[in-house]
């Protein structure tokens, strides 16, 4: 960080917890695109997780569609409290390894702010949508939201965020391979690669590894919890899946006469508790066994160096399997996703044929895009924003048909 005249320092030496020689540090971090004095009282990564925490796009995050369950109430996940759970355990996994935690809660709070409105099925009609200008990838828009799309600061665009935090974004699944892949990366991370290279063939840091890995915790362990309470499936079926049947087995044998509510609760958070000690001790023995022990280590790595054991991810791989059929795709939720692939197709049309109709500045937008690819993506930029509410809405707005997500 270059010496400002008359600027004088008052942050603390550093955090209290050890600092592990392979955690990304912001004092020697690659900075920013636009260049920006530093703050006296806070680290660059916590200026990142502070500017992504008042971001409009985080505040829509409360009402959007985490996952479809058919019953009312307040009580299931959101994308935003999906969001904060993620980053609570990011931050636990980033502690007991000796990262640096706010950086793993920066990434752990932004990971999906791309998410269009009614959760996968809005981004699977919005990707078939855009699938002949580019595609839609929630990654990739998460890029576009923190980059240009959030237009708050007087001296740039976006958020202009450290290079680190944009690497753990576009990099949450892992490196971006095409070659051996056999996919393309997303069109709008090309675009900002080419002004600022985010070097898509390696694993990012492991703070975002931890972000990474704490996602798939929370939603396994959440998605178990809203299923079980919206009655999709009942915990004797859990049974099938022999590490639930496990866990099920404890809770009952401590507890024997416990009401249902408060053994789905505690088996929720074995089973959670269960996820972090595992990668924890897992990704402890991966990083003891790292050649050098630095953060060009961690991003040289042939595998990710945060991970669950064997054991706990074919734990994981059945526990998805179950999911996938008694909640995702039950019979009982298919007519909502229908209905919200409906809304979401129905909107990306109209307002591509009539942008006239998208509010003022994004109308303008539209008409000064250079050909119909630009066009779509500003459509799809803000159907993107849209919370679930706003997109029913406006879909009644357009069109005489009722709209019924229950």
């Amino acid at each position: 960080m270059p010496a400002i005249p008359g600027f004088q320092s008052v942050l603390p030496p550093g955090p209290t917890y050890r600092r592990a020689p392979y955690a990304a540090d912001p004092k020697v971090g690659r900075g920013r695109r636009i260049a920006e004095p530093p703050s006296a009282t806070r680290t660059d990564f916590q200026r990142d997780r502070d500017r992504i925490l008042h971001s409009t796009a985080f505040r829509r995050l409360a009402n959007k569609t985490q996952v479809f369950v058919l019953v009312e109430g307040d009580a299931y996940r959101t994308r935003l409290t999906h969001t904060i759970e993620v980053g609570q355990i990011a931050r636990a996994l980033a502690r007991a390894l000796g990262l640096d935690d706010d950086l793993a809660e920066a990434l752990a709070l932004a990971h999906d702010l791309g998410h269009p409105p009614f959760g996968h099925t809005g981004e699977d009609a919005l990707a078939a949508a855009m699938a002949p200008y580019g595609g839609f990838d929630h990654n990739a828009q998460a890029l576009r939201i923190v980059t240009s799309l959030e237009r708050r600061y007087a001296a740039f665009d976006g958020l202009n965020l450290t290079w680190e935090t944009l690497e753990g974004l576009v990099k949450h699944n892992g490196p971006l391979r095409p070659a051996s892949a056999g996919t393309a990366i997303p069109a709008p991370m090309a675009e900002f690669d080419a002004l600022w290279a985010l070097e898509f063939e390696t694993f990012p840091s492991a703070e975002a590894q931890a972000a990474a890995l704490a996602d798939d915790i929370a939603y396994n362990g959440h998605d178990l919890d809203d299923g079980l309470r919206a009655r999709l499936f009942l915990l004797e079926e859990m049974r099938a899946v022999p590490f639930l049947a496990e866990v099920l087995a404890d809770v009952r044998a401590s507890h024997p006469r416990l009401e249902e509510s408060r053994t789905i609760h505690e088996l929720v958070r074995r089973v959670i508790t269960r996820f972090v000690e595992d990668a924890i001790a897992e990704s402890a023995r991966r990083l003891d066994r790292l050649a050098t022990a630095d953060i060009d280590a961690i991003r040289g790595a042939e595998d990710p160096v945060l991970a669950l054991s064997a054991g706990m991810q074919k734990a994981v791989r059945e526990l998805k399997a179950f999911l996938l059929e008694h909640m995702y795709r039950a019979p009982q939720v298919m007519p909502a996703r229908e209905e919200a692939t409906r809304v979401v197709s129905r909107l990306f049309a109209k307002l591509l044929a009539e942008p006239q109709f998208m509010p003022a500045d994004w109308a303008a937008l539209a008409e000064a895009a250079q050909g119909e690819a630009k066009r779509a993506r500003i459509v799809a930029d803000y159907i993107a924003g849209m919370t679930d509410r706003y997109a029913v809405t406006q879909y009644r707005r357009f069109f005489d048909d009722p709209v019924d997500l229950r």
